[in-house]
């Protein structure tokens, strides 16, 4: 698949076949995602073909066939339309729900595959997506891809399906991936959360710079040998490094008590933690705007904000790569109203590097890059900033695992020279590398960790004891 001079695919060949899961694995950019869309008929190769087994026996080729064959697929980069109710937006894909008593068959639909695929989930078909959490529109298109059609699912592609859900969302769906195989279905599962990946695939295939590099059964990978085989070599872990610096590094006060009971000193690494969609995203968005209105924030700002939804809170769709990275410095980079061009190029340069945003030109636009390499130019623009405290919303969504730990290192310097992180993540290994965490549930702080106390167990315990002392 080339897109102008650009080989985004490079002789792949990929058959998956009934009760199969394939993991497909990668770096940011490495191709899964044009893969997928090749797979799907969303984008027709530039050479090869694609073939699909339809239900009666013959074979096909295209998007129509696609649809009858019962290809579904689900994306990171949400495709649900904000403005319609979850019944009006399965009515999108699925074009036999017309004529009298749609919605009521919609309903049914989509309200049968939520349930299928998360117990308890409390969405309604008749709420607008717009009044969704992330968390909650993730699981509503995810539903969707396993929901009862006029041609039944028989191929689900998941690309990041788990990057906005919390653990134990997750496990509902790796459950469901798993039943759904064994009733002959199969599924493409793209992640970077590697421990899902060995848990549900029966057969991993490693792509790197458009090829598939490595395929194996899925015993034939350990989880370092997986690494490796994507091109990362990872780094060591930063666990005992907290401990050791934790004391000398942390400083004074710099928040007081917000509404939610939230404190924060310098240099301190403070995680967020609980359910998916009990507050926390709110609680840090609400101090962002307390600490960022008035003129003088552009010049001397005193926080700045990592959004996880990136494409609705991040990323600026009609402006470059570089401008994106420099959002936060232009004043630093402005003499008399004028911007220096130049120191602006070496900064977006120093973090492309930095960071690893696969590109090869930063005047490219923003929606040149792939999900992951887009939150990594999010990422990058917080850390270019002067601002002291760094809030970051869910900020590792769709990044790849050596990169994780590359950032997790760069957060970890940031505090040493005094800089302060609130850090809200759906993934309890990401939490559990914070000097202290707070635990939400049903909007309020359950429980404040420190040193040991902070483990997945813990988080576990305060997440759902609240609830159960309210039942």
């Amino acid at each position: 698949m080339h897109f102008g001079a650009v080989r985004a695919l490079d002789g792949v060949s990929l058959t998956i076949r009934p009760g199969e899961c394939v993991g497909l694995i990668g770096h940011n950019g490495a191709g899964k995602s044009t893969a997928v869309n090749v797979i799907n008929g969303g984008l027709a190769p530039t050479a090869g073909t694609v073939t699909y087994a339809l239900p009666d026996g013959s074979t096909g080729t295209g998007p129509a066939a696609a649809r009858a064959a019962g290809i579904r697929s689900v994306f990171q980069e949400l495709s649900l339309c904000p403005n319609l109710t979850v019944e009006e937006n399965l009515r999108i894909p699925q074009r036999d729900l017309t004529g009298p008593g749609w919605r009521r068959r919609a309903a049914r639909r989509i309200s049968n595959a939520l349930d299928a695929v998360f117990p308890g989930h409390r969405i309604r078909p008749k709420t607008t997506v717009g009044d969704l959490s992330l968390a909650e529109r993730q699981m509503v298109e995810i539903a969707m891809g396993f929901a009862e059609g006029a041609a039944p699912a028989r191929l689900v592609i998941l690309d990041e399906p788990t990057s906005s859900l919390d653990a134990s969302i997750a496990h509902h769906l790796m459950d469901h991936v798993k039943a759904f195989c064994a009733r002959g279905g199969a599924v493409i599962f793209i992640s970077h959360m590697l421990g899902e990946v060995f848990e549900v695939a029966t057969r991993i295939d490693v792509m790197k710079d458009g090829k598939i590099t490595d395929s194996r059964p899925r015993d034939g990978f350990t989880q370092q040998g997986l690494i490796d085989a994507m091109g990362h070599v990872a780094s060591a872990p930063a666990e005992a490094r907290r401990a050791a610096s934790a004391a000398e590094r942390i400083g004074e006060d710099v928040l007081l008590r917000t509404e939610e009971g939230l404190t924060a000193r310098r240099g301190e690494i403070v995680g967020l933690s609980g359910l998916a969609g009990h507050g926390q995203a709110e609680a840090l968005a609400r101090f962002f705007l307390s600490r960022s209105a008035g003129m003088g924030h552009a010049r001397r700002p005193e926080v700045v904000f990592v959004a996880g939804d990136r494409a609705r809170d991040g990323i600026m769709p009609l402006w470059s790569i570089l401008r994106n990275v420099s959002l936060t410095t232009l004043s630093a980079l402005s003499r008399r109203g004028l911007v220096d061009r130049d120191a602006e190029a070496r900064v977006g340069e120093d973090w492309r590097k930095r960071i690893g945003i696969r590109t090869g030109n930063m005047s490219n636009n923003i929606l040149s890059l792939s999900g992951g390499n887009q939150q990594k130019v999010l990422f990058a623009r917080s850390l270019a900033s002067p601002a002291p405290i760094v809030v970051m919303d869910d900020p590792m969504r769709g990044v790849d695992v050596g990169t994780k730990r590359e950032a997790y290192d760069m957060i970890r310097a940031e505090a040493e020279k005094g800089r302060t992180f609130l850090w809200y993540s759906t993934e309890t290994e990401e939490v559990c590398r914070c000097d202290r965490v707070f635990v939400f549930r049903n909007g309020r702080i359950s429980a404040e960790l420190t040193g040991d106390e902070i483990s997945e167990q813990h988080i576990l315990a305060a997440s759902f004891e609240m609830q159960e002392a309210a039942e």
